[in-house]
């Protein structure tokens, strides 16, 4: 057995930031619009804090269950057939937003898309770690993992979540590629998903408009750019050390929904480049660490555990960034650990802490194990 080290404390220590300076910009992004639209100026922030507290408390137990117990069929089957339940379930759900992406549980949203990417990365590991070496054989190494993907993007389309389903495509494509997936079927999966991705977008009225209003905010500042416009305009008017905390001027019902997917934009203008700065090094902390542990990782599941969770995370925090700072299309992709929203928060922690696990398992020793550990495929 893999000698058992501490828990990675640089990784902990870079989520914790990012979770405290959380509940504080979400708090100083919504304290305003939740005074002049629902009289409650703490409701967000109380919401946030107590899905930071669960967030810690869960975190801090899973933490402790080994990551290989993950591999068990039951557990990989259950998590597969209740996410599916849960991803139909939510399409009767009331909509929000013109979404139907949400539980309500005692005035909470619980978002199963969330859950679909643990469940679709615990799968895709264990599948990989028995199947690794015959990966180029489609039926047999991609066509599982292909049915699987297929199930859950095309529920969560139906939300419709776009974003969600390239995260899940963009994790699914980063772990097959390590496992040794000849790059002609990547090119080949790419030249067939643009036609699929260009039809998607042109048939979808909003769709089109981002990405036109990405081309060209201005040229419709007062609609479809408007949002874009005032992001970028935080963004300038930070400067290096920022206006302030709680100083800020976008969020003033000029950037639509602050405390959500375009908190960054509230980061930089209250905390300026400076601040802007400490959130991009805490992902690239997590990024860092979260590959260190998998190639250090005793077998070949936490290798490619530890590779999807940082997947995640850093796929995540790329396309936010990227949209806050008009480098890509509006896209409803939250900022992981900083955006307002519990599920996502919680999710997001839980990968975490599944992480820090696999890297007490891990030491420089065992670097190689995945290229050396037998198959029994």
């Amino acid at each position: 057995m893999a000698r058992k080290l501490k828990s990675d404390h640089v990784l902990f220590l870079a989520t914790i930031l990012l979770v405290a300076l959380s509940v504080v910009m979400v708090y100083s992004a919504s304290a305003v619009v939740g005074l002049e639209r629902l009289s409650q100026p703490y409701l967000f922030l109380m919401k946030q804090g107590m899905w930071a507290a669960l967030g810690i408390a869960i975190m801090t137990i899973v933490t402790r269950i080994d990551y290989r117990h993950y591999r068990e069929p039951i557990f990989i089957w259950s998590c597969l057939g209740v996410v599916t339940l849960a991803l139909i379930l939510v399409l009767f759900s009331p909509p929000v937003n013109n979404a139907t992406r949400w539980f309500s549980i005692a005035g909470m949203g619980l978002q199963p898309s969330e859950l679909a990417k643990l469940a679709a990365i615990v799968f895709i590991a264990a599948l990989l770690e028995r199947r690794m070496q015959r990966i180029n054989e489609v039926g047999y190494a991609l066509l599982p993992i292909a049915i699987v993907l297929g199930v859950f993007v095309g529920l969560i389309m139906l939300e419709p979540d776009f974003g969600t389903s390239m995260s899940l495509l963009a994790i699914a494509a980063v772990m097959v590629f390590a496992a040794g997936l000849n790059y002609t079927y990547l090119l080949g999966l790419a030249l067939t998903a643009a036609p699929a991705a260009y039809l998607v977008i042109a048939t979808s009225d909003y769709r089109m408009k981002r990405v036109t209003a990405f081309l060209d905010p201005y040229s419709d500042p007062l609609g479809d750019g408007y949002q874009m416009i005032q992001s970028m305009i935080a963004v300038a008017t930070g400067g290096v050390t920022g206006r302030g905390l709680m100083d800020g001027l976008q969020k003033l019902f000029y950037l639509p929904e602050p405390h959500n997917d375009f908190i960054f934009s509230v980061i930089a203008e209250e905390l300026g480049l400076v601040g802007s700065t400490v959130v991009v090094a805490c992902f690239c902390v997590i990024t860092w660490r979260g590959l260190r542990a998998a190639m250090r990782a005793p077998d070949r599941f936490g290798t490619f555990v530890a590779l999807g969770l940082t997947t995640m995370i850093a796929f995540q925090a790329f396309f936010n960034i990227s949209v806050v700072l008009g480098l890509l299309p509006t896209k409803g992709i939250p900022l992981p650990f900083v955006s307002a929203g519990g599920s996502s928060l919680l999710i997001n922690m839980i990968g975490m802490a599944v992480l820090l696990n696999v890297s007490q398992h891990a030491s420089p020793a065992q670097a190689v194990a995945v290229s050396t550990s037998p198959s029994d495929a």
